[in-house]
């Protein structure tokens, strides 16, 4: 029986999997997203002490299963926006201490930062350990991955037969991450709509894990490294790796692998502490320096797939380009001794928003700078394009307004200039090593001015923000000779039009020396500039918009500000006019997505 949307009927009595209503399923997918994340820190920790050279086939095993982990929190967030709810992920709830149990799951079953090794590969066992047959379905304190998702199912099935799928699946599509924004895998991307794609997604997850069916070796994918070959599930694939040897067809659970060799070199391992802790150093030793960015840059990643999957699926690609960071950041602390023959470690500890420094500043329409990466623009600020009219002799006149783009509520904007989709991000800042140091002049607009006084004018210029738009050359005279004519009204009126169309506010006027500076009334909006010629120009930024550095220092905040989008600028994040001297253009060939054959770079 169907019942009117948005009320809860609870059966006579709870089902053993605990899930009676749509708000008791929205729990448990919220716990699934807990548990798919908690995976991650641990295959990590491993993945990064291996050495690449001496074991690649094992770096291709765990790098492999991370990335499948990820699909499978992409998929439980999928699962969760479905039936109406929001992905939590920039919470303390995802990072406590190591070791740490499973959430929700069996208290024997516990989580540490390990390096790759025998203790890591039996962590690693008992966590995708496939249910034995007939167990039942757990919803809390459950044995196995499987049995868990089975209870999620069956509460689907349920909460369908009894309140229709219309109410159960009642999500915004909009916030489903598709396969074409997640190709880094074998696996499934899936969009989940309605109950059979969601019985797709969590058939997804449990058969990479365990198996196509309990008692299977194969989770129905091909090798993403191998085409030719069929790809194990997760359970199997560290049962491989312990036992140095591949499983071949016919193979059960029960004969192990008896295919080709698999090389395993254990002394090919970074010695990392196990469960390291911020705390093991005092504050401001080099160690826990190195362990507290590693922890910002952490959790700018958990930041940017709360806000992919809370209604920005083009976030994706730029929280995948941060792990390229974390890669870099965790080597390098595995590299550093830390006494006894053991090396430091990354320690996952949460840092709250206020200490990450970028995060700085709580206005709804804001834009942050990301520490080397793209500018992050939240509250929906409009984006749109203007191209700069000029005349016949090539003299700027004005610009005129183009298309507004589509936007998501938090998008992302190109700083390194050399994004496949430009003016959006698609994570190639970190693939190029993008150095994005800010060090524009924080100063305020006025300890910075020159003041050049006509009559009913006062000019006011500030030399390091001008980006060479030339609306302040003229067709005969640049504006600090014409000010010595503002007698004539003409003049002045002409000098006051070129000054309202400087985008980067270099140029403003008073009426008198030390008056109000009088500003055009300019919406809150980003601005995509286009010169003459086709030449890409910068991120036109009005209306009072604030913009924060990576740092968190706030720049001030003014009427008009023109943000560098070419990667060159001396003065980041402002323009400098660099663009010009590089000829910067909007077209470029590439793809913005990481494919499957880029497992080696999680």
């Amino acid at each position: 029986m169907n019942h009117p949307p948005g009320r809860q009927h609870a059966p006579e009595s709870v089902p053993a999997t605990g899930i009676a209503t749509i708000d008791d399923l929205r729990e448990h997918l919220q716990w699934a997203i807990e548990l798919e994340h908690a995976t991650l820190p641990p295959y990590l920790c491993a993945l990064y002490s291996l050495d690449a050279e001496r074991n690649p086939e094992a770096v291709e095993v765990v790098a492999g299963v991370f990335i499948e982990e990820m699909l499978h929190l992409t998929l439980a967030a999928n699962l969760l926006n479905a039936v109406g709810g929001s992905p939590r992920l920039d919470t303390p709830q995802l990072l406590p201490p190591h070791p740490r149990r499973l959430p929700h799951g069996d208290p024997s079953l516990e989580l540490s930062l390990l390096p790759f090794g025998d203790e890591a590969l039996e962590m690693f066992l008992r966590l995708e350990r496939p249910a034995p047959p007939g167990a039942p379905a757990e919803g809390d304190r459950y044995e196995t991955i499987g049995q868990f998702y089975e209870a999620i199912e069956d509460g689907l099935r349920g909460l369908c037969d009894r309140l229709g799928e219309a109410e159960v699946f009642g999500g915004d599509p909009a916030r489903q991450i598709h396969a074409e924004q997640f190709r880094h895998t074998a696996g499934r991307m899936i969009a989940v709509t309605d109950l059979a794609s969601a019985l797709a997604a969590l058939e997804e997850i449990v058969e990479e894990g365990e198996g196509t069916s309990r008692g299977a070796v194969w989770d129905g994918d091909p090798d993403v490294h191998h085409p030719d070959r069929d790809e194990v599930a997760h359970y199997y694939r560290f049962q491989e790796l312990r036992a140095g040897r591949r499983y071949r067809r016919g193979d059960t659970p029960r004969s192990g692998p008896t295919g080709e060799p698999l090389g395993v070199d254990f002394a090919g391992v970074l010695p990392m502490r196990p469960n390291p802790k911020i705390t093991d150093h005092p504050p401001g030793s080099a160690i826990r320096n190195a362990q507290e960015e590693f922890n910002r840059t952490y959790c700018t990643l958990l930041h940017l797939l709360e806000q992919a999957f809370n209604g920005s699926p083009r976030l994706l690609a730029v929280a995948v380009a941060t792990m390229h960071k974390l890669k870099a950041q965790a080597q390098a602390l595995m590299r550093t001794p830390d006494g006894d023959g053991t090396t430091a470690g990354p320690t996952f500890e949460y840092v709250p928003p206020p200490e990450r420094g970028w995060t700085a500043g709580d206005e709804p329409q804001r834009i942050t700078v990301l520490p080397d990466g793209p500018y992050l623009v939240h509250g929906g600020v409009p984006l749109r394009r203007k191209r700069k009219i000029v005349s016949a002799e090539g003299n700027a006149l004005t610009w005129q307004t183009g298309d507004t783009l589509q936007t998501e509520p938090t998008y992302a904007l190109c700083r390194c200039g050399q994004s496949g989709s430009k003016p959006f991000c698609d994570g190639t800042h970190a693939r190029i090593g993008f150095d994005g140091t800010e060090n524009a002049d924080v100063r305020p607009y006025k300890e910075l001015q020159h003041v050049h006084d006509g009559v009913g004018i006062s000019g006011q210029r500030v030399g390091e923000l001008c980006i060479h738009a030339a609306f302040c050359i003229g067709r005969t005279r640049p504006i600090a000779e014409m000010l010595a004519d503002t007698a004539d009204s003409d003049v002045r009126s002409n000098i006051m039009g070129r000054i309202d169309h400087c985008p980067s506010g270099s140029y403003s006027y008073a009426l008198q020396r030390g008056g109000e500076t009088i500003e055009a009334d300019l919406p809150r909006a980003i601005s995509v500039l286009e010169e003459e010629d086709g030449l890409a120009s910068a991120l036109w930024v009005t209306g009072g918009v604030p913009v924060h550095r990576a740092d968190g220092r706030p720049l001030e905040t003014r009427n008009r500000v023109t943000l560098c989008r070419c990667g060159h600028s001396a003065g980041k994040p402002l323009c400098d006019g660099t663009h010009r001297k590089i000829d910067f253009r909007e077209e470029h060939a590439g793809d913005s997505r990481l494919s499957g054959t880029e497992h080696d770079r999680a």
